[in-house]
C-alpha cells in the first residue's frame, strides 16, 4: 500500500510537472517502472510519454520522451520545495564511469526536469548505478530494467503517434525484449565453440557494507550469477554495483545478509621503489590450491608498460586467478590492485628473451577515484609499523574473495 501510495504521489506529479499533462493513459510496467501516455491538458493533445520508480532515499526518478523524441530525466520527492522555474545544476555519473552535467528546471514544487543528451541517454540505459550530485547533495539510484524501460518508452511514443492515444495500450509489449532472453549472448560466429567455462579471479572487501573490488576483466564475460566465498567458507551471489573497464576495476556488492569480520584499509601515501609488497589471491583455482595463496617482492617501477603511470611494476609472482586481488605494503594496508602480467612467451618471440617477475597492479590513486565515483564508505590508513608476511595473510583471510563465474570459451580466452 506504501509503494502504491508512493507511485500514485509521483504519477500526480509527472502529470502536473510536465505541461499540465493529464494521464496516464495505457501503460509502461518493467522492473519497478510504472507510467504510461500523457497528454497536454489544455490542448487534449498527446505530450509524452513517461515512468517513474520510487527510491528508498525519499527521491523518485522519472523518465521520459516527449512528442519531440527528448529524452527527459527527472528528480521528484514530496520534500522538495522549488520555485517554479527555478534551475539547477545536476551533476551525474554511470557505474563510475561517465559524467555528464545535466541543466534541470523547476515545472513543479516538488519536480526538477532535464532533457538527456543521447550519450546520458546511452549510459542511463546500460548503467546498473547513477549517482547525482546537486551542490553539496549526492544520491544514489540502483538502476534495474532500464534497458527495457527505455524501449518500452520509445515504443509509446511511436505508437501514440500513429495511433492516437484513444487507443493507448500496454506499451510494455513489443517495446523490450521478453526477460528469459534479454542477457542472453548473441550466437558465435561460425566455427568458434560456445562450450562453457568456469572462470575465476580475487577480490576484497573495502566496506563494512560488503562493497568488494576485483579487476573488471574478472567478471567481464559472465554469464549467470557472479560468486563469491572466502577460504573454506560458501559461496555467495555478488551484485554488480558499478564497472571500469578504462582503469580495469570493478565494485561488488554483497548480499545485506552476509557478514564479515573485517575490510581491507586503502594505503593514504604513495609507494616507493624498493618497498616490498605482498600479493594475496587464488591464483589457477581448481589446478592448485583452493586456500588463498602468498607471494612476496618489492616494488620494481612506480610506471607500468609504456609508462603508464596508473600502474606499479612489481615482482611478487602472479598466475591466472590472482587478477583483482589485493597487493599489500607490509604494515598491511592495500597497496595496489593486481591486474596483470608481462606475457613471457610474447616477449621471447619479440625480443628473443625470457622475462621474469614482471608483474603489474593498480595504484591505490586509480582505486580511491573509483570508489568516490561510486560513493562507497571505504577507509584509507598510513602505514604504521612492520608486519611479518603471514601476519599480513591471515588478516587478509577474513576480506579477500574468491571471484567466480560461468563464461563462454571466448570471454575467456580474452582474459
Amino acid at each position: 500500500m506504501l509503494k502504491s501510495a508512493v507511485v500514485a504521489c509521483v504519477l500526480q506529479a509527472l502529470a502536473i510537472g510536465v505541461a499540465n499533462a493529464a494521464g496516464p493513459f495505457g501503460s509502461v510496467s518493467t522492473g519497478n517502472w510504472i507510467g504510461g501516455a500523457f497528454t497536454n491538458d489544455e490542448t487534449r493533445a498527446f505530450s509524452h510519454c513517461a515512468a517513474t520508480a520510487p527510491y528508498a532515499n525519499g527521491v523518485s526518478l522519472v523518465v521520459g520522451q516527449n512528442v519531440a523524441g527528448s529524452w527527459l530525466l527527472s528528480f521528484a520527492s514530496p520534500a522538495f520545495k522549488f520555485t517554479k522555474g527555478e534551475n539547477a545544476a545536476i551533476d551525474v555519473i554511470f557505474d563510475g564511469q561517465e559524467q555528464a552535467r545535466l541543466f534541470a528546471t523547476a515545472n513543479a514544487p516538488n519536480m526538477l526536469t532535464a532533457i538527456m543528451p543521447p550519450n546520458v541517454t546511452r549510459a542511463l540505459q546500460k548503467a546498473s548505478l547513477m549517482v547525482a550530485t546537486a551542490g553539496r547533495t549526492a544520491l544514489q539510484f540502483q538502476l534495474t530494467s532500464t534497458a527495457p524501460l527505455i524501449a518500452a518508452l520509445a515504443n509509446c511514443v511511436t505508437r501514440v503517434r500513429a495511433d492516437g492515444i484513444d487507443k493507448a495500450g500496454d506499451f510494455t509489449k513489443g517495446g523490450a525484449k521478453p526477460a528469459a532472453t534479454a542477457d542472453k549472448q548473441a550466437p558465435p560466429p561460425a566455427g568458434r565453440s560456445s562450450r562453457a567455462v568456469s572462470m575465476s579471479g580475487t577480490g576484497f572487501v573495502v566496506s563494512p557494507s560488503g562493497h568488494i573490488v576485483t579487476n573488471h576483466h574478472v567478471i567481464d564475460g559472465c554469464v549467470g550469477d557472479i560468486k563469491g566465498n572466502l577460504a573454506g567458507e560458501a559461496a555467495m551471489v555478488l551484485r554488480v554495483v558499478s564497472s571500469d573497464a578504462t582503469n580495469d576495476l570493478a565494485l561488488l556488492q554483497a548480499p545485506t545478509t552476509a557478514t564479515f569480520k573485517d575490510f581491507a584499509r586503502i594505503r593514504d601515501r604513495s609507494m616507493h621503489s624498493g618497498n616490498s609488497v605482498v600479493a594475496i589471491g587464488f591464483p589457477l583455482h581448481g589446478l592448485l590450491t583452493s586456500d588463498l595463496t602468498v607471494t612476496t617482492g618489492i616494488v620494481s617501477s612506480l610506471s607500468g608498460i609504456r609508462n603508464d603511470t596508473g600502474r606499479l611494476q612489481i615482482s611478487a609472482a602472479i598466475q591466472a586467478g590472482n587478477s583483482g586481488g589485493p597487493v599489500f605494503d607490509m604494515s598491511g594496508q592495500v597497496a595496489g590492485v593486481v591486474v596483470s602480467k608481462l606475457n613471457a612467451l610474447r616477449m621471447i618471440k619479440e625480443t628473443g628473451q625470457l622475462t621474469e617477475n614482471i608483474n603489474f597492479a593498480i595504484k591505490t590513486g586509480a582505486l580511491r577515484d573509483f570508489l568516490d565515483n561510486s560513493v562507497v564508505p571505504y577507509q584509507t590508513a598510513e602505514p604504521k609499523g612492520e608486519l611479518k608476511t603471514a601476519d599480513i595473510a591471515g588478516n587478509a583471510r577474513a576480506y579477500t574473495m574468491l571471484i567466480s563465474c560461468n563464461g563462454t570459451e571466448q570471454a575467456d580466452a580474452k582474459r
